[in-house]
């Protein structure tokens, strides 16, 4: 999958399910801007330090939910999880993420 098609994850995904069956949701924003709202239960990994979380990821066995401002940063953390062999998915931009669940 390319950067364009993470980017623009299929609307059909049904986020809400996902995380009542376990998915993780990773908000991929600077500290400073996960300070000033995320959605509640995720996990704050900013953009340049994903690669360095992906063993604890992997090691959680469940699908991974990316979400930042725009979902720009989020397609690229989606990219660099697949890379790794996770199960990942662009939701976007974080409010918009957190009305659909």
């Amino acid at each position: 999958m390319g950067l364009l098609s993470s980017l623009f994850t299929a609307k059909s995904t049904d986020y809400k399910a996902m995380i009542e069956r376990g998915a993780i949701v990773v908000d991929v924003r600077s500290p400073q801007e996960y300070a000033g709202g995320h959605i509640q239960g995720s996990i704050n990994i900013p953009l340049d330090q994903i690669s360095t979380k992906t063993d604890m990821l992997l090691k959680k066995g469940k699908p991974v939910i990316t979400c930042c401002r725009s979902g720009s940063r989020s397609g690229m953390a989606v990219e660099k999880l697949k890379s790794a062999g996770i199960d990942a998915y662009n939701a976007g931009a974080w409010d918009s993420l957190k009305q659909k669940i």
